[in-house]
């Protein structure tokens, strides 16, 4: 997409504008979350125990996500702003840093789960034999293969950045669609194909971010070509198409500065979102003492509450690239309108989430579990963190519209701090006759906590005298 069309985050209509970005994106962030309760609908089958695996092997697949959110947002942030400013160049060289930094973290990170897998496993002192080979076989193939969902989170932002939220939708649906094929088939075994439980799953997730990474290219290659007309209006229709990416060269180092920026912008972001998960693990560790079904509920809870706030991260997404090109255009009426639009639609979609996971929850519950002594807790479940879905997707909404003026440190200490304050306050509520819904009420207050602080902090930054471009 040329700067023609980028530009046009910076006019027109703000909710229009603001809607048709980040539409494609909620719709690929909920294709995300697809993958993941797809694996765990069909690995429901398998009982508690698989799932219970499932769960604590994909959450090194979560904490991982930190690396490729550092290439991620710190590229988005850079490339959205200097399209907003105008300069291209400099764009260019940002999304190539950004996408080799987040080639080398993923290649390190999956060779360290192949080395040393058991000892990874062996954090959360769970004991049951067949809970630990299906924990361990799905941190294998996802984890030793991470580069491939890595680059395409990496050029989902990206292309975010430029206006241009369709591309990855029609790369992530490919790739559920393949997914979705593959988990009955590779989990249950069909025909010829022996029975592979949480390692069919695993090898079901990782072909398909093998193939949305190869849509990414096929589009990139396919939208590259174009054609000479005469008339100037059919020019500048061809050229909307002409992305940034397809000029870089990934075998080019760029300038020690490009990847210094891409990290102080990103690293924020990674640093929060790997102690989120890090402070999530110690929770899993304290729920495993109440056995591997209440692992299971949570990991699959957690799942499917993903629905929510997965949708209102892509809305933040797309809020973040346009408050980004509209704050490197010096547009600061438009960047505080924007925020505005983006939190009252937002705000609608938490509620109506809030009001399904607490008047529904027995019947959501019941498409993963099928074990009656499960159902009762993942119920509980539901309604106790369903309580907190609007606050968490406000959360989400300002902290993307924060990071878009490139404060990131800020969501950071603000996120991190609540965040952290989840384990004395899940000690103490355990520790109650609460007992494992303690630790899940921790959550939930937390998550309110979380809300309430970044929407004002927004507003006060975004009201400031002081916040110009530099």
């Amino acid at each position: 997409m040329a700067q023609t069309e980028q530009g046009r985050l910076t006019e027109g209509p703000i909710l229009k504008v603001l809607t048709k970005l980040a539409l494609p994106i909620m719709a690929s962030s909920f294709l995300s979350t697809a993958y993941s309760i797809t694996d765990m609908a069909w690995i429901g089958t398998l009982g508690a125990k698989a799932v219970a695996g499932v769960g604590v092997g994909g959450m090194y697949v979560w904490l991982s996500q930190g690396l490729a959110s550092l290439a991620r947002m710190g590229g988005q942030v850079h490339v959205a702003q200097e399209l907003g400013r105008g300069d291209r160049e400099r764009a260019k060289k940002y999304s190539a840093a950004a996408i080799q930094l987040v080639i080398f973290f993923g290649v390190l990170f999956g060779a360290v789960c192949l080395l040393f897998p058991d000892q990874l496993i062996a954090f959360f002192g769970m004991k049951d034999t067949e809970t630990l080979i299906h924990a361990k076989s799905y941190l294998m193939i996802t984890c030793g293969m991470i580069v491939f969902s890595y680059v395409n989170f990496t050029l989902t932002g990206l292309f975010t950045a430029q206006g241009d939220a369709t591309t990855p939708f029609q790369a992530n649906f490919v790739g559920l669609i393949v997914n979705m094929i593959l988990d009955p088939v590779l989990i249950l075994g069909i025909g010829i194909v022996p029975r592979m439980e949480a390692a069919g799953a695993a090898i079901a997730t990782v072909t398909a971010q093998i193939v949305v990474t190869a849509v990414f290219l096929i589009c990139l290659a396919c939208r590259g070509k174009k054609k000479k007309y005469k008339d100037a209006d059919k020019v500048r229709a061809t050229v909307k198409d002409d992305n940034i990416i397809r000029e870089i060269r990934l075998t080019h180092l760029q300038e020690r500065s490009y990847y210094a920026d891409v990290v102080r912008i990103g690293g924020p972001t990674a640093l929060q979102g790997s102690v989120y998960c890090m402070i999530s693990m110690v929770l899993t560790r304290m729920v495993a003492a109440f056995g591997a079904g209440a692992v299971a509920t949570q990991r699959v809870g957690g799942q499917i509450e993903s629905v929510s706030w997965n949708t209102a991260d892509g809305f933040a997404a797309a809020l973040n690239a346009f408050i980004g090109q509209n704050f490197g255009g010096g547009r600061m009426e438009r960047v505080r309108k924007g925020y505005r639009a983006a939190f009252s639609t937002i705000l609608v979609w938490g509620v109506g989430m809030t009001l399904i996971f607490v008047l529904f929850p027995m019947q959501i519950s019941g498409l993963f579990f099928h074990e009656a002594e499960v159902l009762p807790v993942a119920s509980r479940y539901m309604v106790i963190v369903g309580f907190s879905e609007a606050f968490m997707c406000v959360e989400l909404t300002a902290v993307g519209a924060i990071s878009g003026l490139g404060k990131t440190k800020i969501c950071s200490i603000i996120s991190v701090c609540l965040t952290a304050l989840r384990i004395p306050l899940a000690l103490l509520l355990s520790r109650t006759g609460l007992g494992l819904e303690g630790i899940w009420w921790a959550l939930t207050i937390t998550s309110m906590l979380k809300g309430i602080v970044l929407h004002l902090t927004f507003l006060r930054l975004s009201g400031s005298r002081k916040m110009t471009v530099k």
